[in-house]
């Protein structure tokens, strides 16, 4: 393996606090993954530190206000028969038990049985979420799902559920081409952060000696003349909205349904915009779409 220092890995999340604990996690599980070149090693740490604040928000913030939860989960909060939002706001595992069990969800997540909403949330390097993904990355490595709601908590844990999901996406092989773009389609389904993820490739090879040439990331392939495609809206369809998705970092597959809808919401509410789902010409291009998770 290469000799990756700690000085590396310090300089690669500068503000982080816990550097011995991520450099003694990762050094005891990249090497079983087949992250030991110089440029898997800085794919992969540039990869998850921007995925993560630089390895620090390691778990699904799901503090929603009120006003979040109508906008963003508007399928199960509103007027009655559905639920009253205020008596869910800013508690986290409530929400969670309620909006990720499979009893309520058209997109199923495996979470069956009571509370695993809040157990199997969002966590790790990757953010891993629901019982059938903790399932099969506990699977790999001979643990329950259960246990590994809780490995996941860990450096250690959340060192290699990203790890697992790096190698199920045979990320290696892309990291070996320096194709910043073609991996970052494939771990978020679409470009957004696109020069941040290259900006920290080449400052994590320069800190391994090994400087390489990337061309800048390319906005343009994020922009379009909204005036050309219309107003986009739940039960559009076409290239217009495979582009919105992927601005959102959805998997792109042009149909305008409750989880675009859902994203679209989150990302309007995160910019102080009305959040109704509506993509129109007043919204900014797509390269400005930041986080579609954000809560306020």
């Amino acid at each position: 393996m290469f000799d990756f220092k700690k000085e590396h890995l310090a300089a690669m999340i500068p503000g982080n606090k816990n550097v011995t604990d991520w450099y003694v996690a990762l050094m005891e599980v990249m090497p079983n993954y087949g992250i030991t070149t110089e440029r898997r090693i800085a794919h992969f740490i540039s990869q998850c530190a921007h995925e993560s604040n630089n390895f620090r928000s390691l778990s699904e913030n799901l503090n929603y206000s009120e006003k979040a939860l109508n906008a963003v989960f508007g399928r199960y909060f509103g007027a009655a028969p559905k639920r009253n939002a205020a008596e869910y706001a800013r508690n986290p595992q409530l929400i969670a038990n309620y909006v990720y069990q499979d009893e309520f969800r058209k997109y199923k997540m495996g979470n069956v049985n009571p509370g695993d909403g809040w157990l199997f949330r969002g966590r790790g390097l990757k953010q891993l979420t629901g019982r059938e993904n903790y399932t099969r990355f506990g699977k790999s490595i001979d643990i329950t799902a259960e246990e590994a709601a809780d490995y996941v908590s860990t450096p250690k844990g959340a060192v290699e559920s990203a790890c697992w999901f790096w190698d199920t996406n045979n990320l290696n092989d892309i990291a070996d081409t320096d194709d910043v773009k073609r991996m970052t389609k494939k771990i978020n389904g679409g470009s957004i952060g696109l020069a941040d993820r290259q900006s920290r490739y080449t400052k994590a090879m320069e800190i391994l000696g090994n400087p390489v040439s990337i061309a800048a990331a390319d906005d343009t392939d994020d922009e379009i003349d909204l005036s050309d495609i219309g107003v986009l809206r739940r039960g559009s369809r076409g290239e217009g909205v495979k582009l919105m998705q992927e601005a959102l970092g959805l998997g792109a597959d042009g149909i305008f349904g409750p989880g675009t809808e859902r994203s679209l919401k989150a990302w309007q509410l995160s910019q102080g915009l009305e959040a109704d789902g509506v993509a129109g010409a007043k919204l900014p291009l797509w390269k400005r779409f930041s986080d579609s998770s954000a809560c306020t």
